[in-house]
């Protein structure tokens, strides 16, 4: 069961009204984000390029600009090290496209998900000094990789590196580490993903060009043609859409509406985006999957390669083959989750469990972590996958608001080859032998730190309306918050008594309702709701967000369903 936690009225609601001159549902639900006076309230309400940080508050980022400005004057080539996820492919593209308008030979290195690994290796280190480069770029990694930096530069090749990810206890950069999370730097926001660090570096890079006159005979390149890029892998490495990163995707999306980039209009025609109305939505569940693919099957190659031809037909091509790999990374994914279920179901003790750790034989490696991601929906517990070869086990994890995945991992380090992640997400390896080990120590931190009430979900609902009072007016008011994703949720509300007057399925697992509270009929949505039909004749109580649904021209309000119940059942519903 999940509980709907109902966010109470706010005394200062009037005050923020009357001070931002907005609506009072406005100022609630600025209040529920944790946005209190009005300067705050305008900046979010209205974010402007202009208030993006200098990026030279980023430690390192002046030895990391000289050093990139002596090479580009020197017509020296430049490697730029990609991870193979959205972000660090979206940001390979970024710093290739940007080096091509300078009219500087770059090129790319994006490690093998399954026979490199994560981060910069000493094979590739090594492939990359033959290759004549004077100089390597990483993007969303190369914090923790301090033995190969040294490695480079043992060859005579410089490093700088551009990451997001946590410093490690025994960091000691050994050259210019732009992140964020530094404890030295002056940055103040600390969630970029991998593309927004690398966005800034670009942001410096031209700025110190431009101080040396080196675009008084070159065309200077508009760096708004590169925010759709930033907007997608942000949105797909589900960093927070906050402060400088609400920034980059609210004018990234825009940007998107009419890309400088074959790739992402062809990646929008696959994915059927509608450009007039492209959300956060979109990004995270209709490009950046298709995105992923490649590194997750094969070799994320074809994704920077998409991102960066000048070619439209290429572009289509690379698009299909993307959508191909896509819906075959979803086929695998459903076997090993039809593979996982069947072990839940024999389990003895799971409603006693506070973990769930998991492995099998010669599992796909490249999608553990997405199905990771979808039990821990289901079950809501921190969830582990492995997949064991050779007597070696490589896994994924994903875990709830709780319990920190990362620092859970770094108290068991001594079962462990190799860990590393974040707070809801991690990868390692470790010997088979030491599964049966990971299993019963991880659910003992797990006990400590997690009741059973932290194993409910919980959905934030901002507060109860009739659906009488909602029309486009409002619908458009609340539009304003926008764009909603991590950090910054799409709205959600509560009516109560609400009777099914219609009820169908529509498509394979979607439910359609039609609903009335008193003389107000309106439809209703209910993505995956299929196992609820029919309802027609009940009364319900639901959690929606209420959305203007364009069809053929007409709109109207419908509510797209978040959860729902029975009216008369126990209440799901608690004041915060």
């Amino acid at each position: 069961m999940t509980i709907w936690k109902l966010s109470p009225p706010s005394p200062q609601t009037a005050r923020l009204a009357t001070e931002s001159n907005i609506t009072p549902l406005q100022a609630q639900l600025l209040i529920n984000r944790g946005i209190t006076d009005s300067s705050s309230a305008a900046s979010f309400l209205a974010p402007k390029l202009s208030q993006l940080l200098d990026p030279m508050l980023l430690q390192d980022m002046d030895t990391a600009v000289e050093r990139i400005v002596e090479v580009i004057e020197r017509q020296e080539k430049i490697t730029v090290y990609g991870d193979y996820d959205a972000d660090g492919i979206t940001a390979t593209a970024l710093l290739l496209n940007f080096f091509s308008s300078l009219g500087i030979s770059a090129s790319f290195y994006v490690p093998n998900r399954f026979t490199e690994g994560y981060g910069l290796n000493a094979g590739a280190v090594g492939k990359i000094v033959e290759d004549g480069t004077a100089l390597i770029i990483t993007v969303d990694c190369g914090t923790s990789n301090q033995k190969e930096i040294d490695l480079a530069g043992q060859c005579g090749v410089s490093v700088v590196v551009t990451d997001h990810h946590q410093i490690p206890e025994d960091f000691g950069p050994k050259c210019p580490v732009l992140n964020p999370h530094r404890s030295d730097s002056s940055f103040c926001f600390k969630s970029l993903a991998g593309v927004g660090v690398a966005f800034f570096l670009v942001i410096a890079v031209r700025a110190a060009l431009r101080d040396k006159g080196w675009f008084e005979n070159r065309e200077e390149p508009d760096l708004k043609d590169y925010l759709d890029l930033v907007a997608l892998g942000t949105v797909a490495d589900m960093v927070p859409l906050l402060n400088q990163n609400r920034i980059l995707v609210k004018w990234g999306i825009e940007r998107m509406k009419s890309p400088s980039w074959p790739g992402i209009e062809a990646m929008k025609e696959i994915a059927a985006l509608n450009t007039s109305r492209i959300t956060p939505y979109d990004l995270a569940y209709k490009l950046a999957p298709r995105l992923n693919a490649p590194g997750r099957l094969r070799s994320a190659e074809i994704g920077v390669q998409l991102l960066t031809t000048e070619d439209q037909s290429l572009a289509r091509h690379l698009a299909h083959q993307l959508n191909s790999l896509n819906s075959e990374r979803q086929g695998i994914e459903q076997a090993i989750l039809e593979q996982i279920e069947e072990k839940i179901i024999s389990m003895q003790d799971l409603e006693e469990r506070r973990t769930l750790v998991l492995s099998g034989n010669n599992w796909h490696r490249g999608v553990l972590g997405i199905a990771a991601s979808r039990l821990v929906s289901k079950y809501h517990r921190p969830t582990l996958l492995l997949d064991v070869r050779n007597g070696v086990a490589v896994g994924s994890g994903r875990s709830i608001d709780g319990f920190n995945l990362h620092q859970a991992l770094e108290r068991l380090s001594h079962l462990f080859e190799k860990f590393g992640g974040h707070y809801h997400a991690a990868g390692f390896t470790l010997k088979a032998s030491h599964i049966q080990a990971l299993n019963d120590e991880l659910e003992d931190l797990a006990q400590e730190v997690l009741s059973k009430d932290d194993l409910i979900p919980r959905i934030e609902v901002d507060g109860s309306i009739p659906i009488s009072a909602l029309n486009e007016d409002i619908i458009r008011d609340i539009q304003l918050l926008a764009p909603f994703g991590s950090g910054n949720p799409e709205p959600l509300f509560h009516s109560q008594k609400l009777d099914v007057i219609h009820s169908r399925v529509v498509g394979e697992r979607h439910l359609k309702l039609q609903v009335g509270q008193g003389e107000c009929l309106m439809e209703a949505i209910g993505f995956g709701f299929s196992d609820w039909h029919p309802l027609q004749g009940e009364t319900i109580d639901m959690v929606f967000t209420p959305e203007i649904n364009d069809w053929r021209g007409y709109e109207k309000v419908q509510l797209k369903i978040v959860d729902l119940q029975i009216t008369g059942g126990k209440s799901r519903l608690i004041t915060s």
